[in-house]
């Protein structure tokens, strides 16, 4: 492994040059950004992979959407349609993609779900179809630069933080460790619940290094694994197949080997579209460990509820496991900081 970061690194030096440029032209107002009467809160991170974004939109959308009308705007990775959409009803996760079509199931009654590629052009739909939107929160959109956000949450993961990585290809960067100066919050996700004050103290003395925003913690809370599909239980069984299709599933692992004897895993890359062959293995798997459900993301769940997997996932015992952000300490803090930001504007 360090041999091939060496072999890389050339490349992450031109990497750096490329996205470095680029940065300073927006610096420096050389290429155009898009305004909006309507707060923009963008959340993203500086690393490719997961490092929290989903939860964190839910977040926000929880916090925000008893007073206000909020709008959630994502790329829509993995979908099959391309261009500015809003959801609707007949939307799954083939025409939206898996974390639109998880808001939109989850909050589409109260906030407007939209995916588009080019957010200047889709902001603009949105206000359009929703007059009385009060704020939109723009999903992985950190390196997206040609609209003007009013605030800017940057996320690292606990487990691989930003200041310790290198850039594409030789690391997870998509720029340099100093982008962290254009955030206004910066949130170190998926932290132990049991972390300890000194180990906070030096993570923050390592961002410090890159911006003096203020910092959070957070950590997974993970809810009561729920039955979905034909096959409806109310409690899973001690054993369980584990289904994934996530960027990093070893701490959603640790967490499910904690509580369940994990009889397989079946991992698929980071917006995997299941397919039938994909469910004919699991439910090989299933017939091997026949007292086992399997248990899957709500991430992935989004996706398995398609109609067209119907008859390939007949019968088969599914759970998911709903999971919320929670702050170690000082949530009440950040809530307020995103308060003002609508409260200002």
């Amino acid at each position: 492994m360090i041999l091939l970061r060496i072999l890389l690194f050339p490349f992450a030096l031109l990497y750096r040059v490329l996205t470095g440029l680029r940065n300073y032209a927006y610096d420096r107002g050389l290429r155009p950004v898009a305004s909006f009467d309507v707060p923009v809160i963008t959340v993203g991170n500086l690393t490719v992979g997961g490092t929290g974004k989903t939860p964190m939109i839910e977040h926000l959308i929880r916090l925000l959407q008893g007073d206000h009308r909020v709008a959630t705007l994502s790329r829509g990775y993995g979908r099959e349609t391309r261009g500015f959409r809003l959801a609707g009803p007949g939307d799954t996760a083939r025409t939206l993609g898996d974390e639109p079509a998880q808001f939109y199931r989850k909050f589409g009654a109260l906030a407007t779900v939209a995916v588009g590629e080019d957010r200047a052009f889709a902001i603009p739909n949105i206000l359009q179809e929703h007059e009385d939107t009060a704020v939109v929160l723009l999903d992985d959109a950190y390196q997206h630069r040609r609209v003007k956000p009013a605030f800017t949450i940057l996320l690292s993961d606990y487990n691989r933080p930003f200041y310790t990585d290198l850039l594409l290809p030789a690391g997870r960067l998509r720029e340099s460790r100093g982008g962290a100066a254009r955030a206004d919050v910066v949130v170190i996700t998926k932290c132990p619940p049991e972390i300890q004050e000194e180990e906070c103290i030096e993570i923050e003395k390592q961002v410090r290094r890159y911006t003096q925003t203020p910092i959070f913690f957070t950590t997974v809370r993970y809810g009561a694994p729920t039955s979905f599909g034909e096959h409806r239980q109310t409690v899973p069984t001690a054993e369980v197949i584990l289904l994934t299709g996530i960027a990093q599933a070893g701490p959603l692992k640790k967490y499910v080997a904690s509580n369940y004897t994990i009889m397989a895993h079946l991992a698929f890359a980071d917006h995997h579209a299941y397919t039938t062959t994909d469910l004919d293995t699991l439910r090989r798997l299933a017939q091997q460990h026949p007292h086992a459900n399997i248990l899957t993301t709500e991430k992935d769940m989004v996706k398995l509820v398609d109609v067209q997997l119907a008859e390939a996932r007949a019968g088969l015992p599914f759970f998911f496991l709903p999971i919320e952000v929670e702050f170690v300490k000082n949530g009440e803090d950040f809530d307020a900081m995103i308060q003002n930001v609508i409260a200002r504007d």
